[in-house]
């Protein structure tokens, strides 16, 4: 297993419980249920990349207010909850990535969730994706320090 699968493992987790109206409220046990389901698909899993989907789905889930607004600032025309199913989670998932997990860069995040997007969207998915998660990136950039110069900034 790999990374990229233990991502889409964490990517059909989200979509699930989106689908099911449970992403916020969902217990421990219906979310893991969820999970369960949605590794057993997978052929070829390490005990890392078990845990690693499993922790960033629910890392996540926790943090989806934030996620959430910081796709609202970049998504310019576009309401969170107007997003194709499959979209709105790679992007939330990206931006968990992006600004909860200090060893994956910027530009992996996007990278896989663009290669993702080529599986589970639509002909338009990959190009939106990477439009959405870039302008995440530039804000994040752009975020002025005390002095009011631009830093580099990641949310821990």
């Amino acid at each position: 297993m790999s990374r990229r699968q233990a991502r889409e493992t964490a990517m059909q987790t989200l979509a699930s419980l989106d689908i099911l109206g449970k992403l916020t409220t969902a217990t421990a046990e219906d979310a893991e249920r969820i999970f369960s389901m949605a590794w057993g698909e997978q052929a070829d899993y390490s005990p890392a990349d078990t845990v690693y989907a499993r922790e960033l789905a629910e890392k996540t889930r926790a943090n989806l207010a934030v996620i959430d607004e910081l796709l609202a600032a970049a998504s310019r025309g576009w309401k969170i909850k107007r997003m194709a199913t499959a979209d709105r989670n790679l992007v939330r998932l990206a931006v968990c990535e992006m600004e909860f997990v200090e060893e994956v860069s910027a530009s992996v995040a996007i990278s896989e969730a663009v290669e993702l997007a080529k599986v589970y969207g639509t002909d338009d998915s990959p190009k939106f994706v990477n439009g959405i998660l870039g302008a995440v990136s530039r804000r994040n950039r752009e975020t002025p320090d005390k002095d009011g110069a631009a830093t580099e900034q990641k949310a821990k």
